[in-house]
């Protein structure tokens, strides 16, 4: 199986890997993410440190049982051949209702055959008020891609 674009990646390879990344996150279905990773992936997100997909797709599950309407939107910050590095905001409330909005950086690695075989992920959470919302949903494929605001 191999998941295209392939490394090694160029700008426009890398831009499409991005993209596809970010709408798998916006379905918030953990088996659909977990197939983009090696069945030996590792993991650092936050503080926890993850390895395979069922750990994934656990860590995905809980993930999304307390972020509700998870809502996210990635940038391309810089590529090598199996290296893509991405900035990435996503906007969430929480049971209680309290909007939050999450700020991080990802480093990926791929495999030759597209999967990723490592992430890496920084992520600081902001609270927000609801009017000062700025991700309502998946990107609208029509819509040209923006570069996200800065933090």
């Amino acid at each position: 199986m191999t998941r295209p674009p392939l490394p090694p990646f160029t700008r426009e390879t890398a831009l499409r890997k991005v993209q596809a990344a970010e709408d798998a996150w916006n379905t918030r279905d953990p088996h659909r993410v977990a197939l983009a990773y090696t069945p030996d992936s590792r993991w650092r997100n936050r503080d926890e440190f993850l390895t395979g997909r069922d750990e994934i797709v656990a860590f995905l599950r809980r993930k999304w049982e307390r972020e509700l309407d998870y809502a996210l939107r990635k940038e391309l910050w810089a590529f090598t051949d199996d290296r893509i590095a991405v900035r990435f905001q996503y906007e969430w409330h929480d049971a209680a209702g309290q909007w939050w909005r999450s700020y991080g950086n990802e480093q990926w690695e791929f495999a030759p055959d597209g999967l990723m075989r490592r992430r890496e992920a920084g992520i600081n959470d902001v609270a927000i008020a609801e009017a000062d919302r700025r991700i309502r949903g998946p990107r609208d494929p029509e819509a040209p891609h923006e570069p996200l605001p800065p933090a």
